[in-house]
């Protein structure tokens, strides 16, 4: 009878393990495809949507391991990271493009599409890491950043506004420093060394004083051994408590997520109160700050307060750097920041997972999304599965940055790079007319036009020559267009063939969704079963200007890099710093290899200029800012906003693309 009983369990065991096994099978999600395509957001809004609860159970993420916001959107813990420390990654891909006409090339499109062909269609194991979009290019002119047509990130409002408030975090957080760092210099000014250590470290009601966390973290950056403030001799207490910064070395301003070139010059401290303490600053669009750079690029809670604290604000008048820690603002940033390390979970339209985490751009940053997102995707898909990342803009930037940064502090080796190519942009690099964002294509871009489509593709053999250089194999994908013919198309695939990328498909995922990218999904698939012979392109020892030069010369093809005399002073100060064995991440127009937007397909006989050079000591890198670049865009006339409107009756947000 005992027998009997325990086989009977045994069954039922393995019953529940079988029921259990199927339920957190990934079921992919059925699309309706529609002729004409619909707009983004008709196609987004009619999308069935699973719950983010199974979507996180079919990728393996245990109940406790996710925090939900909302039915359809969760953060990921970081704690997932441990229990799957000994599984095997997946393999990496990086998703860029050619250097890009405004209206952009469809690279988080492609991403989306060749996920849905990997997971929906191919039956493998696939994660999405995608960026976050800024609300300034999302009301300005860009719109958002959620893929189109049957291949999107769902929901796309959530994913366009706001998402999880990772964004505003930043915001908040980066000008907490700004506030702090004005306050400090306005104190010092005003307070004597006595005063100012009493007002830093005051007696609490019984008569003593107490060093906080981050006070005690400044002491050892001193070298001051002690823990008690009375235990400090007067110099030791000018020392800790006088910062004493020179005004003319401040680089942090302060950062907003909206498109306002009014705030790009600003003079604050015009209140009253603040008479005397007037100066200029300025403003950047938030996915700028050095803050959304940390956490793209950090790989833990603890990584990232020591990031935090390592930011520089500015020098003092003995040439040392301030840094946040100095002014005892890391900790506090590190609290804003707490929950917006956690990636975002999110879906496609075919119900594979994403996750989206970090929106710097590639053009005033580093442009990818984050590690830890890349790294607990990587863990979760397993050995035989894909991450599917995406750099921004062209891949003479996002690209470049994707390895000489992200993949240098990571630790990752990307297998394969996906270069996304599209019929309208290697005709614009032949010598097509303008293209402007918000206006009708001339007919050159959709009546077929091969002479003009074969002067272009020497953008395209550009990129795919600077891949090669990382050692990294290359397949192109062929963003097909309704207007692009048969003969076009073949004739950027064969190029791009003789050019040495390892396979070239065309993907018509905009239209038919994954289904449409899996001749390039097999592509990457292939590609991804040869060794990856990866190498970084510069040593980070090399001096300031070499690595610069390296870039320059080496991706760019620029002849050479001038500087201005005030890059010949930061490089001579960040040498003197310690900072000189950071890599460099170059602030350039994405819009050409070269500074000049205007200057199309493959220039040479150029040279650069570098304007000013920035410290992202937290983030880890130096950004060189080439010419004419801004870190605050501005609004058209005619901006996107226009459009956006909520549906009182349906609740549903109407215009958004």
């Amino acid at each position: 009878m005992a027998a009997k009983t325990n086989s009977v369990k045994k069954g039922t065991k393995k019953i529940v393990k079988k029921a259990a096994q199927k339920k957190s099978a990934f079921q992919p999600t059925k699309i309706k495809l529609l002729r004409p395509v619909p707009s983004d957001i008709e196609i987004a809004q009619a999308g069935k949507l699973k719950p983010i609860t199974q979507i996180a159970r079919e990728l393996g993420l245990r109940e406790n391991e996710i925090e939900l916001y909302g039915p359809y959107k969760a953060k990921i813990k970081l704690e997932v990271l441990e229990r799957l420390k000994n599984k095997p990654d997946g393999k990496y891909i990086d998703v860029t493009a050619i250097t890009p006409t405004p209206l952009g090339e469809g690279k988080t499109t492609v991403s989306v599409g060749l996920a849905q062909a990997l997971g929906a269609h191919l039956g493998k194991k696939v994660v999405a890491a995608i960026r976050q979009p800024s609300l300034g290019p999302t009301f300005g002119i860009k719109g958002g950043a959620a893929g189109g047509g049957y291949s999107q990130i769902i929901p796309m409002e959530d994913f366009n506004l706001h998402l999880t408030g990772d964004i505003h975090a930043i915001s908040v957080a980066h000008n907490l420093v700004s506030a702090a760092l004005d306050a400090r210099v306005m104190h010092e000014k005003t307070q004597d060394d006595e005063k100012l250590f009493n007002a830093l470290c005051p007696l609490n009601k019984k008569g003593l004083r107490k060093f906080s966390p981050a006070m005690l973290r400044r002491l050892k950056k001193l070298g001051i051994e002690k823990t008690d403030p009375d235990d400090l001799t007067p110099a030791e207490r000018t020392r800790f408590a006088r910062l004493d910064i020179d005004e003319s070395t401040i680089t942090w301003r302060r950062v907003v997520d909206v498109n306002d070139r009014m705030l790009r010059e600003i003079e604050v401290g015009l209140g009253k109160d603040e008479q005397g303490f007037a100066h200029r600053s300025g403003y950047d669009i938030s996915v700028a700050s050095e803050i959304m750079a940390i956490l793209a690029l950090t790989t833990s809670l603890e990584d990232m307060r020591e990031r935090f604290g390592r930011m520089v604000v500015a020098a003092d008048k003995r040439g040392e750097a301030v840094t946040a820690e100095d002014l005892g603002v890391a900790g506090a940033v590190t609290v804003l920041m707490k929950d917006a390390i956690k990636p975002n979970l999110m879906q496609t339209l075919e119900g594979t997972p994403a996750t989206v985490h970090a929106g710097p751009f590639a053009n005033i940053a580093h442009g990818n999304s984050s590690i830890v997102a890349d790294k607990i995707a990587l863990k979760l898909v397993g050995k035989d599965g894909f991450v599917i990342t995406e750099s921004g803009f062209g891949a003479d930037i996002g690209m470049e940055k994707f390895f000489n940064i992200k993949c240098r502090y990571s630790g990752l080796i990307p297998h394969v790079v996906v270069l996304v190519v599209t019929i309208r942009a290697l005709k614009m690099h032949g010598g097509g007319p303008k293209v402007t964002a918000g206006k009708p294509l001339p007919l050159e871009y959709t009546d077929e036009n091969l002479d003009l489509l074969k002067a272009g593709l020497v953008n395209m053999e550009r990129h795919i020559q600077n891949a090669a250089k990382f050692g990294v194999k290359v397949v192109v994908a062929v963003n097909a267009f309704p207007d692009d013919t048969e003969a076009e198309i073949e004739m950027a695939r064969q190029a791009a063939l003789a050019f040495g990328a390892i396979d070239a498909a065309v993907s018509t995922h905009w239209m038919d969704g994954g289904k449409g990218a899996v001749q390039l999904a097999k592509a990457v698939i292939e590609a991804s079963k040869h060794p990856s012979d990866f190498r970084f392109l510069y040593d980070v020892n090399l001096p300031i200007k070499e690595k610069i030069e390296i870039v320059a010369k080496e991706i760019y093809r620029a002849d050479g890099v001038d500087y201005t005399p005030e890059a010949e002073e930061q490089i001579e100060r960040y040498t003197r710093l310690g900072f000189d064995n950071l890599p460099v991440c170059m602030a350039k127009t994405h819009l050409s290899f070269s500074t000049d937007a205007t200057k199309k397909g493959a220039p040479n006989g150029f040279r650069i200029t570098v304007r000013e050079i920035r410290a992202g000591a937290g983030a880890g890198y130096l950004y060189p800012i080439l010419g004419d670049m801004r870190t605050m865009p501005g609004l058209p006339t005619r901006p996107v906003f226009y459009d956006v409107d909520l549906d009182l009756k349906t609740g549903k947000v109407v215009g958004l693309f």
